[in-house]
């Protein structure tokens, strides 16, 4: 799949973005050959593979799950101008 001049005007256009005549024709060819490494990727025979989650093996690093933070609603809540039973009332927005 390869891209024009016209579609690197819209995505500029759809992104806000200003380019110059050298800008386009140099995303022109950025973009293209994106693509062109997109399509052969997808031609790399995938059956058998496991997904993964990330490229290296990685241990995750757990920590106790404790508290450690004092309740501290009452203090944060002090300044709401409407709550009740420790939850925030807004009005309503939405019919």
């Amino acid at each position: 799949m390869a891209l024009t001049l016209g579609d690197v005007d819209k995505l500029a256009r759809l992104s806000r973005l200003n380019l110059s005549e050298t800008e386009r024709s140099s995303m022109l060819t950025e973009l293209n050959h994106i693509f062109e490494l997109v399509e052969k990727m997808q031609t790399i025979n995938t059956d058998g593979v496991e997904p993964m989650a990330h490229p290296h093996e990685l241990a995750l690093r757990m920590r106790a799950d404790k508290v450690t933070e004092t309740d501290q609603h009452r203090i944060l809540q002090a300044c709401a101008p409407l709550v009740n039973k420790d939850l925030y009332l807004v009005p309503k927005v939405i019919e």
